[in-house]
């Protein structure tokens, strides 16, 4: 079981909360507003606290979990120094939440290992997207279509592209093909796919398609 920590309890925050509660997650939800905390406690551990103050962090338990989303919006100050004060605990994957480009790029400047934001990522995906796999960004890059990093489907392992046909039995185009490299502590290397090329089990998709298609891959 994956042990979440969400930092604010607006709308994005609960809905996430919620989602990854009913995923089987255990989720703490950290918000200064005592009200929201109330309401909160029927799908999630909920603590009253400021994130800008890392003793709060700590205590809290959010040192202990596998991921930790930021979901603080409005303001940007204590949105950066509740993403900066997770990674000075030592949290492996840190997601947060950014209301503009230059919010994003701060946020990922000093830390953030993912940056969503809420007019293109649904607080559903993102907590399908932990609860079942590593973070990943998906891009809709037009109305109902986006470009997302996926596992390879169980059919499709152990066979080359063409005997896949992932675009005819799926609805999806391998763009890229992201494989372990020899060494584990280096990052994966990206292979652009040819119709030959094996798909190995470990191997992660870089596919576009509809985005209710990639939703079910999830």
């Amino acid at each position: 079981m994956k042990k979440v920590g969400i930092i604010g309890a607006g709308r994005f925050g609960m809905a996430l909360a919620e989602s990854l509660s009913n995923a089987g997650a255990e989720v703490l939800l950290l918000d200064r507003n005592r009200p929201a905390m109330q309401q909160a406690n029927e799908f999630a551990t909920a603590m009253q606290g400021d994130a800008t103050q890392p003793h709060v962090l700590e205590e809290a338990g959010f040192g202990e979990c596998d991921v930790v989303v930021v979901a603080i919006g409005s303001n940007m100050e204590a949105s950066i120094m509740a993403t900066a004060n997770s990674k000075e605990l030592g949290v492996t994957n840190v997601v947060a939440k950014a209301t503009s480009e230059l919010h994003g790029k701060i946020l990922r400047r000093i830390g953030a290992d993912s940056v969503v934001y809420p007019d293109r990522d649904s607080a559903h995906r993102l907590a399908c997207s932990i609860a079942n796999h590593d973070i990943v960004d998906l891009l809709e890059v037009s109305d109902g279509y986006s470009i997302a990093e996926i596992d390879v489907p169980e059919g499709a392992r152990g066979k080359t592209l063409a005997e896949s046909d992932l675009r005819s039995k799926k609805g999806i185009t391998v763009l890229c093909i992201r494989r372990a490299s020899d060494d584990p502590k280096k990052p994966r290397k990206a292979v652009m796919p040819q119709a030959t090329d094996v798909i190995g089990a470990d191997d992660k998709l870089i596919v576009f398609g509809e985005t209710k298609q990639l939703d079910s891959f999830s």
